[in-house]
């Protein structure tokens, strides 16, 4: 629970009021609803003794009807603003965590953050949100909304009939309605569970069968594929058929407890009429009060059913939005220094968390203004990981590396960017036009020109392509589908040249062209950039011609 309880003053604390005054509107709400009923049992009861005693011309039936009327209109108008304050807060308060979350994947190691672009994860990262959506508006103010109502009432019928009544109607639904929700919280937790865990396989595996139908087809897969989709449809469709059935079963529940209050507060209350202490109209208050409070209950089951489901998505939100801040250097000293190399490792080694043995080790090199270096060695030698290591996204275990005569480490991460721009080997694109994606290289609301845009497509011959399907103004599709494998690494390329970094890290920057294109992408990108250092992971025999000198890794 603290957990939840964590969670909820996350997401009220932006929108502290307007979650208060829906739930004083909440609380108005079921106060109505037991007041309307209270005072139609009275009415009814009180309005059929009067004609049974003859005084019918002298019962006034207009107050009592305006008030029923009242309240009923209040009711409605009062539910109103309350689903709409509620709602709008939420929806805030949700959108607040997205950006919490988003920045607190944004602080995580790198390597961990490229597991988190996995389709598994990201469809687990937007369940989990959307999993706590239910957290306010499901199970904290109803519940608050609940208890209030629930001790209202208690004081309410104490006054108008006695504290017998509203005691045994307020015991009853504590014992009652409180074993309900507790069993049902108990109980769903395992279909809940299995009914998450299998629209989270729905979602992936056919996400999975969709990207790759082609290959599934060729190979004879794509029924099996097909069919393993469908298997968790159905296991996804009987956890659900389990939850319908155990909320079936809890209604119950509910219905009985109400019963019961309904019958306690009638016998009581009979028992008090027929000593004189009450009048027979006022003893029909509290049987219709005790029913009417049956809907404060009807509202928690949706929540209290879903309880496990948001305490584990609330416990992943919270492990990745607590993730610690970045700690920048207590005393930078990112001076560039004009006489020294652009960047210099020695001895540098890394291993992997709980790995038997490092990825690389002694790796030593200097790099110089207008160097194009080769960084070479068999696969698995740890080439890949090299180029992040020395571009800072991940520490050495061991090694000096320096950035311009100062440690690497000592450099603020927004001077050590401006500096420094690395190239990964699947580079990620976004949906929208061209000139978007080449502006993401650029500081925010800084405009990209129309001529440094075409300078850099033309370094990584992509002028041409990109004029001819409309120029900078193109539209690419989710992720930058529409371009062509080589053509997307081209269009990361020259998005990476338009920071003009003094050193450029670049994992396979020509796989996927043909030999010439790859040849004329290389010779842009340093006719473009003359004085950046380059170090170049690249295992085109080709490629190698065009090196100042080669460095091997393993």
């Amino acid at each position: 629970m603290k957990t939840l309880l964590t969670l909820t003053t996350r997401l009220i604390a932006g929108q502290k009021w307007s979650f208060l005054r829906g739930l004083a509107l909440s609380f108005l709400v079921l106060a109505m609803g037991a007041a309307l009923l209270g005072l139609s049992g009275w009415f009814v009861t009180a309005a059929a003794v009067a004609g049974i005693t003859g005084l019918g011309l002298d019962f006034d039936f207009f107050r009592p009807s305006a008030g029923v009327r009242g309240l009923a209109l209040g009711r409605a108008v009062a539910r109103y603003g309350e689903r709409l304050l509620t709602h709008d807060a939420t929806l805030r308060a949700l959108a607040d965590l997205r950006i919490a979350l988003m920045d607190g994947v944004a602080r995580r190691p790198h390597e961990e953050q490229a597991r988190l672009r996995g389709a598994q994860a990201l469809n687990r990262l937007t369940s989990d949100v959307d999993a706590l959506d239910g957290l306010l508006l499901r199970l904290v103010l109803p519940f608050l909304a609940a208890g209030m109502v629930q001790v209202s009432a208690l004081l309410m019928l104490w006054w108008l009939e006695g504290l017998p009544i509203g005691l045994a109607v307020f015991l009853i639904y504590l014992v009652g309605g409180g074993f309900g929700l507790i069993w049902v919280a108990r109980a769903a937790r395992h279909d809940a569970r299995a009914a998450e865990t299998a629209l989270q396989n729905i979602r992936r595996r056919a996400l999975e069968t969709m990207r790759a139908r082609a290959d599934l087809a060729v190979a004879g897969q794509l029924e099996a594929a097909t069919a393993q989709t469908l298997a968790e449809v159905e296991a996804d469709a009987l956890a659900r058929r389990n939850l319908e059935a155990l909320d079936r079963r809890v209604a119950a529940v509910i219905s009985l407890t109400t019963a019961l209050a309904g019958a306690a507060a009638l016998a009581i209350a009979g028992q008090m009429a027929m000593a004189g202490q009450i009048t027979p109209a006022r003893a029909a208050v509290g049987l219709f009060v005790a029913l009417a409070l049956a809907e404060s209950l009807m509202l928690l089951r949706r929540g209290m059913a879903e309880i496990g489901r948001m305490q584990e998505a609330g416990a992943r939100v919270l492990a990745l939005t607590d993730t610690p801040e970045r700690t920048e250097p207590e005393n930078p000293r990112s001076a560039p220094d004009p006489t020294a190399p652009l960047l210099v490792a020695r001895a540098l080694s890394f291993t992997r968390p709980a790995a038997a043995r490092p990825v690389f080790t002694n790796l030593t090199l200097e790099l110089h203004p207008g160097e194009t270096v080769f960084l070479t060695g068999p696969s698995g030698a740890g080439k890949s990981t090299a180029l992040a290591v020395l571009a800072g996204l991940m520490a050495p275990d061991d090694g000096e590396l320096m950035l311009a005569g100062q440690p690497l480490a000592h450099w603020p991460e927004a001077k050590l960017r401006s500096m420094l721009t690395m190239v990964p080997q699947r580079s990620q694109l976004i949906g929208g036009t061209i000139a978007e994606n080449l502006a993401l290289a650029l500081p925010m609301g800084e405009d990209l020109p129309d001529a440094e845009a075409w300078a850099a497509l033309r370094a990584v011959a992509l002028d041409e392509v990109i004029d001819a399907r409309g120029g900078l103004g193109a539209l690419l599709g989710e992720g930058g589908t529409g371009l062509s494998g080589g053509q997307s690494k081209r269009l990361a390329l020259a998005r990476a040249a338009l920071r003009k970094p003094k050193i450029l890290l670049l994992d396979e920057p020509t796989e996927g062209l043909d030999a010439e294109t790859a040849r004329a992408t290389l010779t842009g990108l340093r006719a473009l950039l003359p004085e950046s250092a380059f170090l170049v992971v690249s295992h085109r025999t080709p490629d190698l011609a065009l090196a100042t000198r080669s460095i091997p890794l393993g």
